[in-house]
């Protein structure tokens, strides 16, 4: 069983930063894939990006070269990591935790950002 509580959310001007944190209550050590949804109003929960356990990473296509997502093993923590901002990114993330087995979710944290 693994605890996910992200971190980091808030009210942002366009072309502005946020670092989102996810830490979990268990080393993350052994867990396959880490990753960022977000789900905006009215619209599916979609990946924003991932990374496996062995560092490799994949984005969506609309924050490429924009957002990165990092994994601290040591803490416990996955970052999202967001620049140039933009309105269409305000949505609510949430941190995803996925093993051959389980898959675990946090409670989100709302991105909200104003033109």
């Amino acid at each position: 069983q693994v605890q996910l509580m992200e971190s980091g959310g808030g009210l942002v001007q366009a072309e502005g930063s946020l670092r989102l944190s996810c830490a979990a209550s268990r080393s993350i050590f052994s867990i396959n894939v880490m990753g960022w949804y977000r789900q905006a109003p009215g619209k599916q929960r979609e990946l924003v990006a991932a990374i496996r356990s062995k560092g490799s990473t994949n984005y969506a296509d609309s924050v490429k070269g924009r957002f990165t997502i990092s994994r601290d093993n040591a803490k416990n923590t996955v970052y999202l990591q967001m620049n140039s901002l933009k309105p269409e990114d305000t949505a609510k993330y949430y941190c995803n935790a996925a093993s051959t087995s389980s898959i675990w979710w946090g409670q989100g944290t709302q991105v909200t950002v104003s033109s």
